[in-house]
């Protein structure tokens, strides 16, 4: 009997790499690879690799291109409604870029492009204790990302072109955000911020373990540095931690207090860090929502799906496009509060 399954393609576009995967029906990866980004590379250049990547991990899962029915593709930037075109990736340095028709140059294929984060959302939500929720997916890396879907379908707003938390203010003229603006989330939020924030004190410390374990070379702190420092007793990284946290759960709460999700997700390799970061950071978003006492912290946990979640979410594009099954989540708001925009705030 001949094989009729169909399988897709999903891609996961992010600050430093390009991950791969192709998965079947049942949602299961069956394969899985990934590529520097390269952003100083040209964009038709990586571009043509990604075709030729989905191709390779194709074969991996024992599978002829031709059976692929589509590709998904992640990116972390706004995606514009009308054209597909990817509006502005500012990690990535790609503004008003056709991606779609770019890929199709090189695999005629059909192609979906969505937001990275709202891909991760899709998947998550899908199964697991997020299924039948309104649920916030936050994904921390390189720039610090979120989804949300709420009543059964990914939240794009009024004019359908997503929302991009990680640029909403949380510090009145603060750092420099690769957008363009000054003090967004993303710039204290994010993993490149906390390698920042983990740099600079380890120049004002320089007795510091995190000074002595990197040998003093600033080019080897990573997001870890701080962390792994911080559960090794290091005062002047458990101060950068510390902060850190706060940082997160000041965005995080915003959020929660402006979209009463009834779980918050949180993604990204971060996420890794466990209770050590999920326990400090519940307790301290929960103290920054509006009416904590009256309408509650919703849950917030680990992302199930871990890193998997942004490939598996782009190839449900082609799957169940442009939102999740009639059913597959609640309806309304967790508590029915509605938004409060005037409790959130800077910190």
């Amino acid at each position: 009997m001949q094989n009729t399954k169909k399988y897709y393609a999903g891609i996961d576009i992010g600050g430093t790499k390009i991950a791969f995967g192709i998965t079947g029906e049942d949602r299961k990866l069956l394969a899985r690879c990934s590529m520097p980004v390269g952003p100083e590379r040209p964009f038709d250049v990586i571009v043509e690799e990604m075709a030729g990547a989905v191709k390779a991990v194709a074969a991996d899962a024992g599978l002829d291109p031709g059976r692929i029915a589509s590709v998904g593709i992640g990116v972390p930037s706004t995606v514009d409604p009308k054209t597909g075109r990817v509006a502005f990736a500012n990690n990535l340095g790609w503004r008003d870029l056709d991606l779609t028709g770019e890929f199709k140059k090189h695999w005629d294929i059909p192609v979906y492009v969505e937001n990275d984060a709202d891909c991760a959302a899709l998947a998550e939500a899908m199964e697991g204790p997020a299924a039948g929720k309104n649920v916030l997916v936050i994904t921390i890396g390189t720039g610090f990302g979120g989804g949300l879907v709420m009543n059964g379908k990914i939240f794009k707003g009024g004019d359908n072109s997503g929302f991009e938390p990680g640029h909403s203010a949380l510090v009145f003229g603060g750092e420099l955000c690769t957008c363009g603006q000054r003090g967004c989330v993303e710039a204290y939020a994010s993993v490149s911020a906390l390698i920042r924030q983990t740099r600079e004190k380890m120049e004002a410390r320089r007795d510091s373990l995190m000074w002595r374990e990197c040998g003093g070379d600033l080019a080897k702190v990573d997001g870890r540095t701080s962390f792994n420092a911080a559960k090794k007793g290091d005062v002047a990284a458990n101060e950068v931690v510390k902060v850190y946290i706060e940082y997160v759960a000041a965005g995080i709460a915003n959020l929660v207090t402006l979209f009463r999700p009834e779980m918050v997700i949180i993604g990204g390799g971060i996420s890794e860090e466990g209770e050590y970061l999920l326990g400090p950071l519940r307790k301290s978003a929960e103290n920054r929502i509006y009416a904590a006492d009256i309408l509650s912290m919703p849950p917030l946990v680990k992302a199930r799906l871990g890193n998997d979640a942004g490939i598996i979410g782009a190839a449900l594009l082609g799957m169940v496009p442009p939102g999740l099954p009639d059913g597959a989540a609640g309806k309304g708001n967790a508590a029915g509060g509605g938004a409060e925009p005037g409790a959130g705030g800077p910190v």
